[in-house]
């Protein structure tokens, strides 16, 4: 399976995520310091989607939240300081849908309030 990974420095830009010859769309997201790398990923509906969860960070935890029950989306994926988690879905409806961290430490804004958040764009 082909993995794309992405610098930090393409920020801004909207990263394709082709297919590879099985028709699976991979791709590695990098969850920082209030960020995730790439934050605007572009699939296609009806393939299947792997994404590869890297927190960066020495102790900070992180999530990767996709929740829209109207386009069947309900993923939540814990990602540990220094660790790796895969989620796998299959995307069957069209549309921009935004994914977030909602980590939270009493008293402090949450992750996701202090900027941790990405679109997935199904086309």
């Amino acid at each position: 399976m082909g993995l794309l990974s992405v610098a930090p420095a393409s920020l801004a830009e909207p990263v394709a995520v082709h297919p590879d010859a099985r028709g699976v769309q991979s791709v590695e997201v990098i969850l920082d310091s209030y960020s995730y790398t790439p934050d605007h990923l572009v699939v296609e509906a009806g393939r299947p989607v792997v994404l590869i969860l890297r927190n960066s960070s020495f102790l900070v935890p992180h999530n990767l939240v996709l929740a829209d029950p109207h386009a069947g989306f309900r993923l939540r994926q814990e990602v540990a300081a220094g660790e790796s988690a895969r989620v796998v879905f299959t995307p069957g409806k069209k549309g921009v849908f935004t994914f977030y961290c909602d980590k939270k430490l009493l008293f402090l804004p949450s992750h996701r309030e202090q900027g941790m958040e990405g679109r997935l764009e199904v086309r």
